[in-house]
C-alpha cells in the first residue's frame, strides 16, 4: 500500500506540472506561422501517390521494417495532435487507418484520379465518417484531419457490421486498446473523462510499475552489497547507489502503459508529459549515479598506483562528468518536452559571451583548476604553502581548492589565485633535512669529540631511511658554555609522520651513543672560580717557561714546535686528506 501511496505522489506531482506546462505548449503553437510554402514531396504530390506511399509502406512495416512506419505517418494530417504526443499518436492511427482500409475494400490504384476536381478523394463513406484524402495549402495531398479523428469510430463499427468487401484475414494488427476494448462488457466502457476501464487500467499500471520500482531497487542494491564484499576497496560506495535505475523501470512501464490504451488527446498529453519528467529526471539522477560508481572504480585504482597524479585527476573527471550530465541532461529534457532544441543551443551560443564577462571570476577559477591540472604544482594530501595559508591538499575542483591546516581547520582558495602566487610544495620534496648543534661540555676531550662525531655518522649510515651521500657531522664552533658539533643529515621519507618517526630514532641513538662514550652535553652555565695559593714549584715552573726576558722571535719558535708536535701526532705532517666524496 505504500509503494502505492508513493507512487500515486509522484504522479500528483507530475501531472500538477502538466495542467501548466500544456497550455504554454499550446500557446507557443498559435503564434507559429509558415512563412514559405514548402516544395512538395512526390510521395504525396496526388491522391494516388499519397495511397500508394502509404500502402507501400504499411505492406513494408507489415514485412518486419518497422521504421518505415514513418513514411506512413507523413501521409496523415495531423496538425491538430499536439507535438507531445504527435509521433506516438501517428503511429497509432497509422495502424488504424490500414487495419480500416483493408477491412472496406481493395484498393485500385489506378481508379484513383491524380486531379480531383473539388480538391479531395474520399476512399469509403461510413456511418461514423468518412476516409477521405484532400489537397492541403502547401499542395500536399494528406489523408484529411477529419478522417483522423473518426478511424477508431469507423475501425470499432466495421468490427462489428464487416464491409462486404473488405479482406477476412486481415493482415495488419489491431491496436491494443482496440481489440483490448471490443473484448470487455458494455459496463465497462462507460465513465466520465476517461472509461471505467481505463481507469482500472491506469491504476494497475501504476501498481505494476510502484512494485517494478521497488523489486530493481532491491536486487540492485543486494548485488552492490555482495560486490563490495568481494571487493573491499569500495566501502565508501553507497548501497543504494543504482537506486534510479528503478524509477527508470518504473517510468518505462507506466510510459508504455499509457501508449497502449488509447486515452483521449488531453489526457494522453498530461500523462505523457509527467511520464517523460520521470523518465528524464530518473534518467539523469541514475547518470550521476553511474558517475560516481565510475569515480568509485578509478579512485580504487589510483590509490594502487605509486603516481599521485591520477588522485588529483579522478576527481576533475568525475566533476566534468556530472557537469557534462547535466548538460545533456537538459537538452533531453527540452527534447522530450518538444521544445526547439536548436534555438535553445542557439540562445546559449548568444549569451555565451555575456555570460563569460558576467562570470569571469568563475572563469578566471575554471581556467587556474585547469593550470593545476597541467602544471602539476601539487598532488592530493601534499603539504603546501600557499602565500600565509599552510597545510595539506584536500580536494581540488574546477572553482576552489581546499587545504586542511595544522590546526585542523578547512581554508578554501579560489583556483585563480594558484595562478599568480608562489606555491611551496612541502610534499614534494625528495629528501627531509635536519639541522641542528649538540653542545659538548668544554671538559670534553679531543678524542672523546672524535669518537663521538665518527659514532655520529656510523648511525647515519646504518639508519635505513637516511641520505647515505651527503651529510656533514663535524666540530663546528665554541660557544659560550659549549663544543658545539654540526649535525646535517637528511631522510628519504614520503611524508612527514615517518620522517618524525625517524628522527626520533636518530635523536634518541645519539644519546645512547652518548652515555656509551661518556660524553656530556652542555647547558647555559657560569662558573667561578677563586683564585688561591697554589703550589710554589709550579708556579715557578710555568713563570720560567714564559720569562718577560723571551724575545717574540723566541716565542713564536715555541708556538711552532707545539703545531708540528700536534699535527705529527694527529694527521701527519705533508699529508693532505682528499675531498669528502660520498658513494
Amino acid at each position: 500500500m505504500k509503494t502505492i501511496m508513493n507512487g500515486s505522489r509522484i504522479v500528483f506531482a507530475l501531472f500538477l506540472f502538466s495542467l501548466w506546462y500544456v497550455p504554454v505548449i499550446n500557446a507557443g503553437e498559435s503564434v507559429v506561422a509558415e512563412d514559405a510554402m514548402v516544395q512538395v514531396s512526390e510521395s504525396i504530390s496526388n491522391p494516388r501517390e499519397t495511397m500508394r506511399t502509404f500502402l507501400i509502406a504499411m505492406q513494408t512495416v507489415n514485412d518486419g521494417q518497422k521504421d518505415q512506419i514513418k513514411l506512413a505517418v507523413s501521409t496523415l494530417d495531423l496538425s491538430a495532435i499536439n507535438p507531445l504526443i504527435r509521433a506516438s499518436k501517428g503511429k497509432e492511427l497509422a495502424y488504424t487507418l490500414s487495419s480500416v482500409i483493408e477491412r472496406s475494400k481493395k484498393v485500385v490504384l489506378a481508379s484513383i484520379s491524380t486531379e480531383p476536381a473539388n480538391g479531395q478523394y474520399v476512399f469509403g463513406k461510413y456511418s461514423q465518417g468518412k476516409v477521405e484524402i484532400i489537397q492541403q495549402p502547401d499542395g500536399s495531398w494528406l489523408f484529411s484531419q477529419a478522417t483522423i479523428a473518426a478511424l477508431p469510430d469507423i475501425l470499432e463499427g466495421l468490427l462489428t457490421d464487416p464491409a462486404e468487401q473488405g479482406t477476412t484475414e486481415p493482415q495488419i494488427a489491431l491496436p491494443f486498446h482496440i481489440k483490448l476494448r471490443t473484448q470487455l462488457p458494455e459496463s465497462l466502457k462507460g465513465g466520465f473523462l476517461l472509461e471505467y476501464w481505463q481507469w482500472l487500467a491506469l491504476f494497475l499500471i501504476i501498481v505494476i510499475g510502484s512494485v517494478a520500482d521497488k523489486v530493481v531497487a532491491w536486487i540492485l542494491a543486494r548485488n552492490v552489497i555482495r560486490w563490495k564484499k568481494k571487493h573491499h576497496g569500495f566501502n565508501e560506495l553507497d548501497n543504494a547507489v543504482l537506486r534510479p535505475l528503478g524509477l527508470i523501470a518504473m517510468a518505462l512501464i507506466w510510459w508504455a502503459g499509457l501508449n497502449s490504451l488509447g486515452l483521449p488527446d488531453t489526457a494522453l498529453i498530461i500523462l505523457s508529459i509527467a511520464v517523460k519528467l520521470l523518465v528524464s529526471i530518473s534518467g539523469i539522477w541514475s547518470a550521476f549515479r553511474l558517475v560516481d560508481v565510475i569515480y568509485a572504480l578509478l579512485m580504487n585504482k589510483a590509490r594502487g598506483t605509486p603516481n599521485r597524479f591520477d588522485d588529483l585527476l579522478v576527481p576533475m573527471i568525475s566533476k566534468s562528468l556530472k557537469v557534462f550530465v547535466v548538460v545533456i541532461g537538459i537538452i533531453f529534457v527540452a527534447d522530450n518536452l518538444n521544445v526547439d532544441v536548436t534555438s535553445l543551443l542557439a540562445g546559449l551560443g548568444l549569451g555565451g559571451l555575456a555570460f563569460a564577462l558576467a562570470a569571469k571570476d568563475l572563469l578566471g577559477n575554471f581556467f587556474g583548476s585547469v593550470t593545476v591540472l597541467l602544471d602539476r604544482p601539487f598532488h592530493i594530501g601534499d603539504w603546501v604553502i600557499v602565500g600565509d595559508v599552510e597545510g595539506s591538499v584536500e580536494t581540488v575542483g574546477f572553482r576552489t581548492t581546499r587545504i586542511r591546516t595544522f590546526y585542523n581547520s578547512v581554508i578554501t582558495l579560489p583556483n585563480s589565485v594558484l595562478t599568480n602566487t608562489k606555491i611551496d610544495n612541502m610534499g614534494a620534496r625528495r629528501y627531509r633535512r635536519m639541522r641542528t648543534m649538540l653542545g659538548l661540555t668544554y671538559d670534553t676531550s679531543p678524542e672523546k669529540i672524535d669518537a663521538f662525531c665518527e659514532g655520529i655518522r656510523t648511525l647515519v649510515h646504518m639508519h635505513p631511511y637516511m641520505r647515505k651521500d651527503y651529510y656533514q657531522v663535524y666540530f663546528n664552533q665554541y660557544s659560550a658554555a659549549s663544543l658545539d658539533i654540526l649535525v646535517y643529515v637528511f631522510w628519504e621519507t614520503p611524508d612527514w609522520n615517518t620522517e618524525l618517526r625517524e628522527r626520533h630514532r636518530f635523536l634518541l641513538d645519539i644519546l645512547r651513543l652518548a652515555k656509551q662514550l661518556d660524553v656530556e652535553f652542555a647547558y647555559p652555565t657560569q662558573t667561578i672560580y677563586l683564585k688561591q695559593n697554589g703550589d710554589p714549584v709550579a708556579d715557578a715552573t710555568k713563570a720560567e717557561a714564559f720569562e718577560p726576558s723571551m724575545t717574540e722571535l723566541d716565542a713564536k719558535a715555541m708556538g711552532f714546535r707545539e703545531a708540528e708536535s700536534i699535527v705529527d701526532a694527529t694527521l701527519g705532517r705533508g699529508v693532505k686528506p682528499a675531498p669528502v666524496r660520498f658513494p
